[in-house]
C-alpha cells in the first residue's frame, strides 16, 4: 500500500509579492548582533602613471552674427554726402539732412561704410548714423552685387605694377589724362587705388585717391588668412573706368 501525503501551502494574494506566509510555532529568543569591525583604510598614492589625463580646456568660438537683410538708420550728421562708392574719394551723388530715416541694405567686407537703399542707391560712413541693429549682419555687397558707374568717355589703364620694401608697397600704372571739364570738383582725384591690406592679423579695406600714376601703401604685413590685393580705377565726373588689378607682392 502506497501512502500518499499531501501538504498545501497558504498563500495571501494581497501579499503575492512578497512570497508564502510564515507562522512562527514558538518565540525564538533574540540574540544581539556582532558588533561589526571596520578595517583601518590605507591610503595609497596613485603612481605617476595612473594620474587622470586633465581634460582639455575649451576653446570659445564666437557664433557669427545672424545676417540680416536690412536695418533702419537715422542720419545724425547734419550734412552727410552720400557717394557712389564705400569712401570719400568717390564721386558725390547727394546729401542727406540730419534726422533723415533711411534704410540699408549692404556694406562692405572690410571698412565701415554702409549701402543706401532707394532710387539712386548711395554710400555713407556708419559714424554719421544711429542704426537700429548691427551693421555688421549687413551682406557684403562690394566688391559684389553693387557696381560703380562706368565711365562712357575714358578707357582704364592698361597696367598696373607694385614692388615692395619691407611692409611698403609701391604701386605705379599707366597714365591717362583727363580734360579739366571732366573733373566734379577742385577735390576730385583723377585717380582711386581700392586696397585690401593686412595689418595686426586684420584685413582692412581703403580707397586713397591722386591725380598721379603712382601711390605709396606705407603698411602691408603679413599673417592674415586672406591675401593683400587692390584695384586702380581713373574716375571723371561722370563716371569710373576699370578696374586693374594690382598684382599684389607678397610679404
Amino acid at each position: 500500500m502506497i501512502l500518499l501525503l499531501v501538504v498545501t501551502l497558504s498563500c495571501n494574494p494581497a501579499n503575492s509579492d512578497k512570497g508564502p506566509t510564515q507562522t512562527a510555532s514558538s518565540p525564538a529568543t533574540t540574540t544581539p548582533p556582532p558588533t561589526a569591525i571596520f578595517p583601518t583604510e590605507t591610503l595609497t598614492a596613485i603612481p605617476p602613471s595612473q594620474t587622470p589625463t586633465p581634460l582639455p580646456s575649451e576653446t570659445f568660438t564666437p557664433s557669427p552674427l545672424p545676417s540680416v537683410e536690412s536695418l533702419k538708420a537715422k542720419v545724425m550728421a547734419d550734412l552727410l554726402s552720400c557717394r557712389y562708392g564705400p569712401g570719400a574719394e568717390y564721386l558725390y551723388l547727394y546729401a542727406l539732412r540730419a534726422g533723415a530715416n533711411i534704410k540699408l541694405i549692404g556694406r562692405t567686407d572690410a571698412n565701415n561704410w554702409v549701402w543706401v537703399d532707394g532710387t539712386n542707391k548711395c554710400w555713407v560712413h556708419s559714424q554719421f548714423l544711429e542704426i537700429a541693429g548691427d551693421w555688421k549682419s549687413l551682406p557684403v555687397v562690394y566688391p559684389g552685387i553693387a557696381k560703380l558707374p562706368i565711365s562712357p568717355y575714358y578707357p582704364a589703364p592698361a597696367w598696373a605694377k607694385a614692388t615692395r620694401k619691407g611692409n611698403g608697397v609701391q604701386v605705379t600704372w599707366e597714365a591717362v589724362p583727363i580734360s579739366p571739364g571732366k573733373y566734379e570738383d577742385e577735390n576730385m582725384h583723377q585717380y582711386i587705388v581700392e586696397v585690401w591690406r593686412c595689418e595686426n592679423g586684420q584685413v582692412l579695406f581703403e580707397t586713397l585717391g591722386t591725380n598721379f600714376p603712382f601711390i605709396t601703401i606705407p603698411n602691408d604685413e603679413a599673417g592674415c588668412t586672406q591675401p593683400s590685393h587692390g584695384n586702380v580705377w581713373l574716375q571723371e565726373k561722370h563716371g569710373f573706368a576699370g578696374p586693374v588689378k594690382i598684382p599684389w607682392p607678397v610679404p
